[in-house]
């Protein structure tokens, strides 16, 4: 099967935006009647949303404790990073390898052309050959479909309206003094914010949900074998069980990037970046068939 655009990854993508820019006008404009100086957040905030789009990068390698790998270090790793890429139509990315028992994978850049691609050495001992290539033509369906770009910006309204949650409720409760209408403001701000980043919060969740859908299929049409990225999701799924819990607690804050997300308990999953590991195996096994047809 050849790779066709995912319109509906693109018009999801769309209606996210527009969605988040409505909220947005909604957010300027009660925070503005409440008399919130919102412009330095907006500055400071675009500020830091730049720097995360540029460097995201180094960021998560630094997180997860990852280095980038020479060829000399991981010959296999590369080569096959190197024929993925081209059979995606892709440069190849930078690979990295994280020291970590968890076994996970993720890729990260602001571009086709400034994409790196890291595994962990516990995914590297769990996967065969083909399941951990899999794994590797869906993080770069994720690059192919500029995931990481679409989701810094998506994510910029709901950080701003954190942030003011935040610090507004410290604010608000820190001072004994100040009661009445003084207080009034910030109330409303926080409780704006609040609604906002909820909603935006629910709104990103769903569109990561879809993106690891299509990188799954994006990932499948690149190697042919929707099947052995099935089994490399049913084997990372069944090892999270046996890492200890210090090394998960860890790398849960890189839950977005990870193929497999790591979840605590029922709030974990109700919020979780990605959709079920079942779900995503019976979607596979239904291209697998549709392959066979073709």
């Amino acid at each position: 099967m050849q790779w066709n655009a995912d319109w509906g990854l693109r018009w999801r993508m769309l209606l996210t935006m527009i969605l988040l820019g409505v909220l947005y006008v909604f957010f300027i404009g009660a925070l503005a009647t409440a008399g919130v100086g919102l412009l330095g957040i907006v500055v400071v905030m675009g500020l830091f949303s730049f720097v995360q789009l540029f460097f995201s990068d180094k960021l998560a390698l630094r997180s997860m404790g990852a280095h980038v790998a020479d060829e000399d270090e991981y010959p296999e790793l590369h080569d096959s990073v190197s024929r993925l890429a081209q059979q995606a139509d892709l440069p190849k990315p930078q690979v990295a390898v994280a020291d970590s028992q968890v076994p996970n994978a993720f890729a990260t850049g602001r571009s086709q052309k400034n994409a790196t691609v890291c595994v962990t050495t516990g995914i590297m001992e769990t996967l065969d050959q083909d399941e951990l290539e899999g794994v590797l033509a869906h993080e770069l369906a994720h690059i192919k479909n500029r995931d990481v770009m679409v989701m810094t910006i998506a994510s910029f309204l709901s950080t701003i309206a954190f942030i003011i949650v935040r610090w507004g409720w410290l604010f608000s409760g820190g001072h004994g003094h100040g009661r009445g209408n003084n207080q009034a403001p910030i109330w409303v701000a926080i409780l704006v914010s609040l609604v906002v980043w909820i909603v935006s919060f629910l709104l990103i969740r769903a569109l990561s949900r879809y993106r690891e859908y299509a990188a799954d299929r994006g990932g499948a049409i690149i190697t042919g074998q929707p099947s052995a990225l099935a089994s490399a999701l049913m084997k990372i799924s069944g090892r999270m069980d046996k890492v200890p819990k210090e090394d998960l607690r860890e790398q849960a804050e890189m839950n977005a990037f990870f193929i497999v997300p790591i979840t605590k308990g029922f709030i974990g999953n109700l919020f979780r970046t990605h959709p079920g590991t079942e779900k995503r195996i019976e979607r596979l096994q239904e291209l697998e068939r549709e392959m066979e047809t073709v």
